[in-house]
């Protein structure tokens, strides 16, 4: 897939390359799943394997949309199913929206984002980072479910986790169809991952069933 050059915008790390790394960790996951695998539960509880993948495949596309300009067709955002050939559907996503994201002018656009806040246009270095967030969260969901591990570097995580820290509480997480869950109660020792599937909703040891908060 494509991936960003390494390096700095106006001093900082550039989001989309943190963006690129997520994305590579993910497709790396999700090579690894069987078409056999698709109907496992997830800790996304509303969603089968296979219902994941097709949210995060059309996630791909709606992102790279509303990078090159898209403010109207939410279609653009649908589920897409990734068939019998989940490694090679979802594949085509990532480098959909890693090409859109990898356009010279992407960070001096903004971006139509509908799934939030009632649909808003962010600047688009905030809405790379909404992305970057899911992918390492869903990342780590596909993992989970599939019984392997998911390695995100800590400069990753350190850039994620402020991310987490801003998104939204109340009720919109106590839908069914919410992406993240209610908050659960953080340890003391948790590391960042740890930290920012919490702040998510999502408990570090799952299957096992969460504590309440």
């Amino acid at each position: 897939m494509l991936s960003y050059p390494v390096g700095t915008v106006g001093g900082m790390i550039d989001i989309r390359e943190l963006d690129a790394r997520a994305l590579e960790i993910a497709e790396s996951v999700v090579n690894q799943v069987d078409v056999s695998m698709l109907g496992r539960p997830t800790p996304c509880a509303q969603w089968t394997l296979g219902q994941l993948l097709a949210h995060m495949t059309g996630q791909n596309y709606g992102f790279a949309a509303a990078a090159r300009g898209e403010t109207v067709d939410r279609g653009v955002w649908a589920d897409r199913s990734v068939g019998v050939d989940p490694a090679g559907v979802f594949a085509a996503s990532a480098g959909e929206v890693a090409a859109a994201f990898a356009e010279p002018d992407v960070l001096t656009r903004s971006l139509w984002l509908p799934e939030i806040r009632g649909g808003q246009m962010f600047p688009a270095r905030q809405a790379i980072g909404f992305h970057l967030l899911d992918y390492v969260v869903h990342g780590w969901d596909v993992a989970v479910s599939i019984g392997v591990r998911a390695e995100f570097d800590a400069d990753l995580l350190a850039a994620v986790l402020p991310i987490a820290e801003q998104v939204p509480t109340g009720t919109a997480r106590e839908r069914e169809d919410a992406q993240f869950q209610p908050a659960l109660e953080t340890g003391d020792m948790a590391g960042r991952l740890e930290w920012i599937l919490q702040l998510l909703g999502r408990s570090p040891n799952w299957p096992a069933q969460a504590e309440p908060t």
